[in-house]
């Protein structure tokens, strides 16, 4: 059997766990090759002081022709930070270019949390973001997210079941079939998932333990891990519990090692677990 072939389309630091730092060695311990598209490199992520960045746009083209020319095909693509109109426009056209009827387009609209958007991104970006999920068959915002591209209030607090509901079935009508809200919580110390499956017209949700605790890439972790889990031929439900279980894992060995860096979690050593949820070992 092929060896499944995934291309994450993201910045990469070259110091610090985030973005493609995450997802490369994670989709490759899946047992999954990761061919990798750089928006951007950076001297280290942007915990950092006086980080460098050098802006990669203008190479996006020049290598997707060359793999158009060499017809190289994907089981999944899957895209996290996205720094500007002109990568959204290109990577819109590389959906396009690469979508088939059996593979997969993954959408993490990496852009807010905690009810802002992140420094240089505007209300007008997060609506061109939710173009882009029109083409995608799964998006994972968070709430703060899915808010700005749905041009809604962000609540953080307070909703109940039937918002979190309404505003999943507003995400599947901008295009994509499935959609996951994370970061949602119902009651104190839990925290967890909820996702919609438009084509069956289900609901699914996972939750567990709060950890008060906060660092850079965590949500690289879980989305590498499920798109991981789904290329595997795991459900999109089983693929969001081992993303779910695999990044609080990452944070709990973190936070046990008192000499921890606090600009990334230990994914690494979360890696025998994830692939004993795989059924690898």
């Amino acid at each position: 059997m092929d060896m499944k072939r995934v291309v994450s389309i993201q910045d990469i630091s070259c110091v610090g766990k985030c973005s493609l730092t995450v997802a490369l060695p994670i989709i490759s311990a899946m047992g999954i090759e990761c061919s990798i598209l750089p928006t951007a490199v950076l001297s280290t992520h942007t915990m950092f002081k006086g980080f460098t960045f050098r802006d990669l746009t203008d190479d996006i083209t020049p290598i997707v022709e060359h793999w158009k020319r060499e017809k190289f095909e994907f089981d999944a693509i899957y895209t996290g930070y996205l720094g500007s109109f002109d990568q959204l426009e290109l990577v819109s056209g590389f959906f396009s270019d690469f979508k088939r009827p059996d593979n997969l387009i993954f959408v993490d609209p990496v852009m807010a949390d905690n009810g802002k958007l992140y420094p240089g991104f505007t209300p007008e970006f997060a609506r061109a973001m939710a173009g882009l999920c029109k083409k995608a068959d799964v998006v994972v915002p968070n709430l703060t997210e899915a808010a700005f591209m749905l041009g809604e209030e962000c609540r953080l607090s307070g909703y109940d079941e039937k918002y979190i509901k309404d505003t999943l079935k507003k995400l599947t009508a901008l295009g994509a079939k499935y959609a996951v809200l994370t970061g949602v919580s119902f009651e104190p110390g839990k925290v967890g998932l909820m996702g919609y499956d438009s084509t069956k017209d289900e609901f699914f949700s996972y939750y567990h333990r709060r950890l008060d605790v906060s660092f850079h890439g965590t949500g690289d972790v879980f989305a590498s891990t499920a798109v991981g889990a789904l290329v595997r031929g795991k459900t999109l439900a089983e693929a969001l519990k081992i993303a779910a279980d695999i990044t609080v894992a990452s944070i709990e060995l973190t936070i046990a090692d008192p000499e921890h860096e606090n600009y990334g979690v230990r994914f690494e050593r979360a890696i025998p677990q994830l692939l004993h949820a795989l059924g690898d070992c």
